[in-house]
């Protein structure tokens, strides 16, 4: 039989050299490995290098992204305000012009109204002639009563649904004649008492 030691010097054998194989094989990528840890380690120098200046120029843009933001939502109130401002100043010329235009109104129909009334004419009205008080006779008790009787008129002629206004005119100046003359008789009786 085979001697058990030098199954042992081959499996050791054997070993040794799977072992060199594989460091045969990893050395590289360990190479490479190396290499890319000097890489990362450069990366991460600038990364430390620039990230803080980059970091605080992003923070500062921020800053003034806000600073431009406040003043433009100020900008925005203060236009806001314009608007407002402007808004009243055209309600109340708006106002002033509806006031303006009711007054303008108002004094052209009162200019016309005076110029329709001063330029009309005034209705002829009789004229009582009278007497000197003391070259009129006194009326007697019964002529006054005729008097009275032809003056008065019955409602059913008053109050006639054909008459015009002309008549009512004429009925107006004949109960106005009618005071005149029940006056101008009271006058004489009193003179007459004397």
């Amino acid at each position: 039989m085979i001697d058990p030691l030098f199954w042992l010097g081959l499996s050791i054998l054997l070993v040794a050299t799977s072992l060199t194989a594989v460091l045969v094989a990893a050395i590289p990528a360990l190479q490479e490995l190396a290499r890319a840890a000097r890489s990362a380690e450069k990366l991460f120098d600038t990364l430390s290098r620039e990230l803080p200046p980059t970091l605080d120029a992003i923070r500062m843009t921020g800053l003034e992204i806000t600073d431009l933001t406040d003043d433009v939502s100020e900008g925005v109130k203060s236009a806001g305000q314009v608007v407002k401002q402007v808004d009243q100043s055209l309600d109340s010329a708006k106002k002033q012009a509806q006031n303006l235009q009711v007054g303008t109104r108002s004094v052209f129909v009162g200019i016309k109204a005076a110029w329709k009334n001063f330029t009309r004419q005034k209705p002829a009205r009789r004229t009582v002639e009278r007497l000197p008080i003391n070259e009129k006779p006194p009326l007697t008790l019964r002529e006054r009563e005729a008097l009275r009787q032809e003056n008065r008129r019955t409602k059913a002629e008053a109050y006639r649904t054909e008459d015009g206004f002309n008549e009512a005119a004429s009925w107006e100046t004949n109960f106005e004649d009618e005071d005149l003359l029940s006056k101008s008789i009271a006058s004489d009786d009193w003179y007459n008492q004397d």
